[in-house]
C-alpha cells in the first residue's frame, strides 16, 4: 500500500449507475461463470493492479479463493454484494502477475436456481483498476484520531518505537468493514499525530488468522536472527488458538514467519502473548491471556523461542463476567516518592464497568516468575479501570519507548456497537496515546495515570478563547467553539466548586443535541451522558451515562478535553481521570455551556484551541 493510491473513484461512482455502464465494465478483462446456486469462477483476463470486490456490508459471507496456474494461493472471505453495491475494497493482482488468475468463490447465499444466483449484485461490479481511492468519504471519520484508509480495525497490535519510528499495527480486515480476515495492518509516525500506512505485515497463513501480539527489540540477538531485530509473538487462530513468531530485519517494515511455528500450544484456548525483556532476571518474559479461564499465565525463555509456564493470576480476582484479553505488564515509578510498582493490564469483554468491553487493571509486585496483586486495607483486591468510558479497549504499550515512558493507546469502540456504527468505508478508530504513571491516593491505595502524550500539545492550532475567570451559576453561560473543521478542539479549564455541590458542563450544536458532563463535587466524580449527542439508534447499548471517580478532594478539577468528529477524551491534568466516548452529532458541537445547581462556582483559566486537520 504505502497508501494505496488516491484515484479511481470508478467503482463508488459506478456503483449507483445504471447495469448497462456497469456490464460495459465489469466485462473488460473480467469474466462470470455461474457453476451452481453457490459456486462461481471469476476469471481474470488482463493484467491489473487490483480487483475492485463489491461489498454489501449486511451481507452473507462468501469464501474467495484465489486459484493462479491452477494452485491455490490463499483464501479470504467477504461480504459479496447481494442487492446493492456499499462499497468497494482492493484484492491486490501483484503477486500473482503473468499467472493465470481464478477466483473460485463459494457463497452461503444458495439460490433455487442459477439463473436467481446470477441476479446477485456482485456479478455485474467486479471491477479491474489499477489504483483504489482512499480518498475519504466519510463524515464521522475523525481528524486527528488513527485510523485504517479502509476496512475494519480493531486491537492495536505489535507496537515498537525504533530510530525515531512509532509502529502501531492492528487487527484489520482488508475486505470490508466488520470483523473477518484478521490481518496485521501497519502505521507508522514520528510524533503520534500524523500517520503514514503501509502494507500489512502479517497476513493469515496455515496455522489460521492473525491475532493480537506484541513485538519487541532483540537489542542481544537472543532469538538468533540478528541484532536488534524486531521480534513478533502473536495468536494463530485457526481450529484452535496457538502463539507464533515472526522477525523483521528492516526496521518492521516487513516480516518473516518464523519456520518452527507454533511455539507455543496449549490444551485450552489462550491468547494474545505480550512479550518484553526483564533486564533484572536477564530473560524474556510473556503473559498469555488464558481467555475463557478468565486468568493470565506467565512465562519466561532465553530465546523468545522455547517458553516455561511459571505461574497463573487471575482466577476469581477482578472483573469475571467476561473473557480475559489483551495482557500488558509494565513497571512503573510511583509520582512523588522513589518507589516502584508493577501494572499488569487486562482487557475484558463484556463486563465493562458500563456494558461491553473496557480495560481492567492491577498493581502490585512481579518478580520475574510471579505477580502479585496490592490489597486494600481489609485484605481485598479492587477492580480499578484504566478509563471510565464505554470506548476503550484493547489497550497495550509501545515497547522501546524512548525516554523511559511508558506510552499505550487502545481501540476507541466497543463490542456491543462497533459493527454497527454509522461508517461504512472504515470502522474504528484509535484513542489518543497516553503516558502511564502511577500515584498513591488518599485512601492509601495506588492507582493509574492516563495523560496525553506531550506530542499531542503540537495538535492546538489558534486560541479561539481565552477567559482567566468565569463566574457560573444557576443560569446557563455559554460560549462559541470554533467553527472551522467541524469544531474540533481542546478544551482546557479549571473548575472551583468548593462551595457547590455540582457543575454541568455541556456540548451542544444548533439541533439540539447535546452531551451533559456533571461534576458531583460531594460524589467526587464527573459524569458523561450522550443519551440526547446525536446518532444513537444503531445499538440500543449506545445510549448511556458513564461516571469515572475523580480522585481530587478539594472540590478541584481541571480538565482538557478533546473533541474530535465523533468521539470526546477528557482527562484530568495529571492524569487521574480519563474517560473515552464515541459520539455522532448530525452537526458539529457549537457551543459549549456551564451551570451549576446552586451557590456559585468558578471557571479559571478556561482556554479553547483550535485544531488544524493535519493529522491523520
Amino acid at each position: 500500500m504505502k497508501r494505496i493510491a488516491k484515484v479511481l473513484c470508478m467503482s463508488i461512482a459506478l456503483a449507483g449507475m445504471g447495469t448497462s455502464l456497469l456490464q460495459a465494465q465489469d466485462r473488460k478483462g473480467v469474466s462470470v461463470e455461474h457453476l451452481g446456486t453457490n459456486n462461481t469462477l471469476i476469471r481474470i483476463n488482463e493484467h491489473s493492479k487490483y480487483l475492485l470486490l463489491p461489498i454489501q456490508d449486511n451481507g452473507e459471507e462468501a469464501t474467495v479463493n484465489i486459484v493462479a496456474n491452477g494452485k491455490q494461493e490463499r483464501s479470504f472471505s467477504a461480504r459479496l454484494a447481494k442487492t446493492r453495491v456499499d462499497y468497494t475494497v482492493p484484492l491486490d493482482l501483484t503477486p500473482y502477475k503473468g499467472k493465470e488468475v481464478v477466483l473460485n468463490i463459494i457463497s452461503s447465499q444458495s439460490r433455487a436456481t442459477v439463473r436467481e444466483a446470477q441476479q446477485d449484485a456482485c456479478w455485474r461490479n467486479f471491477v479491474l483498476a489499477d489504483t483504489f481511492n482512499t480518498a475519504n468519504r466519510e463524515k464521522f471519520r475523525p481528524a486527528f484520531h488513527h485510523t485504517p484508509l479502509y476496512g475494519w480495525m480493531n486491537d492495536p497490535n505489535g507496537m515498537v518505537y525504533k530510530d525515531g519510528v512509532w509502529h502501531l499495527c492492528y487487527q484489520w480486515n482488508p475486505y470490508g468493514s466488520k470483523w473477518q480476515n484478521m490481518t496485521w495492518g501497519h502505521s507508522t509516525s514520528t510524533d503520534l499525530i500524523h500517520w503514514q500506512h503501509h502494507n500489512p505485515v502479517l497476513l493469515p497463513d496455515g496455522l489460521g488468522a492473525i491475532f493480537s501480539g506484541s513485538s519487541a527489540i532483540d537489542h542481544n540477538n537472543s532469538a538468533g536472527f540478528g541484532n536488534d531485530a524486531i521480534v513478533a509473538l502473536y495468536t494463530s487462530a485457526g481450529a484452535s488458538q496457538m502463539q507464533s513468531l515472526a522477525y523483521s530485519t528492516d526496521g518492521g517494515y516487513s516480516f518473516t514467519t518464523y519456520p518452527g511455528n507454533p511455539i507455543v500450544t496449549l490444551e485450552t484456548e489462550a491468547r494474545d502473548p505480550n512479550m518484553f525483556w526483564n533486564e533484572q532476571t536477564k530473560q524474556w518474559n510473556m503473559v498469555l491471556a488464558h481467555a475463557l479461564e478468565k486468568e493470565m499465565l506467565f512465562f519466561t525463555s532465553p530465546d523468545l523461542k522455547n517458553w516455561t509456564l511459571q505461574s497463573r493470576f487471575g482466577k476469581g480476582i477482578g472483573a469475571q463476567d467476561g473473557v480475559w484479553e489483551c495482557p500488558d505488564l509494565f513497571e512503573l515509578p510511583v509520582s512523588g516518592t522513589d518507589e516502584k510498582k508493577w501494572v499488569l493490564l487486562c482487557n475484558i469483554n463484556p463486563g465493562g464497568p458500563f456494558g461491553g468491553s473496557a480495560t481492567q487493571y492491577f498493581i502490585g509486585d512481579f518478580d520475574g516468575k510471579k505477580f502479585t496483586a496490592d490489597t486494600d486495607a481489609n485484605g481485598n483486591i479492587a477492580t480499578k479501570w484504566m478509563d471510565y468510558g464505554k470506548d476503550h479497549y484493547a489497550s497495550v504499550s509501545w515497547s522501546d519507548a524512548p525516554n523511559g515512558r511508558r506510552t499505550t493507546i487502545a481501540w476507541m469502540s466497543n463490542w456491543q456497537y462497533a459493527a454497527e456504527v454509522p461508517t461504512l468505508q472504515y470502522r474504528s478508530a484509535n484513542t489518543l496515546p497516553r503516558d502511564m504513571g502511577v500515584f498513591k491516593d488518599t485512601d492509601g491505595q495506588y492507582y493509574l495515570s492516563s495523560t496525553p502524550s506531550p506530542e499531542l500539545d503540537a495538535l492546538r492550532g489558534k486560541l479561539a478563547h481565552d477567559q482567566r475567570k468565569l463566574a457560573i451559576g444557576t443560569k446557563e453561560n455559554s460560549i462559541a467553539l470554533p467553527s472551522s473543521n467541524d469544531g474540533i478542539c481542546e478544551i482546557v479549564m479549571d473548575i472551583d466548586a468548593r462551595k457547590n455541590q455540582k457543575v454541568y458542563i455541556t456540548l451542544s450544536n444548533k439541533v439540539k443535541e447535546k452531551v451533559v458532563m456533571t461534576y458531583d463535587v460531594d460524589g467526587e466524580t464527573l459524569s458523561f451522558d450522550r443519551t440526547q449527542s446525536g446518532i444513537i439508534n444503531f445499538s440500543q447499548d449506545f445510549a448511556s451515562v458513564t461516571v469515572a471517580p475523580t480522585h481530587t478532594h478539594d472540590g478541584k478539577l481541571s480538565l482538557r478535553i478533546f473533541i474530535d468528529r465523533s468521539s470526546i477524551e477528557i482527562f484530568e491534568k495529571d492524569g487521574r481521570l480519563a474517560m473515552t466516548n464515541l459520539v455522532f452529532p448530525n452537526s458539529p458541537y457549537s457551543v459549549i455551556s456551564f451551570k451549576c445547581d446552586g451557590g456559585k462556582a468558578k471557571i479559571n483559566n478556561l482556554k479553547v484551541y483550535s485544531i488544524n486537520e493535519n493529522s491523520k
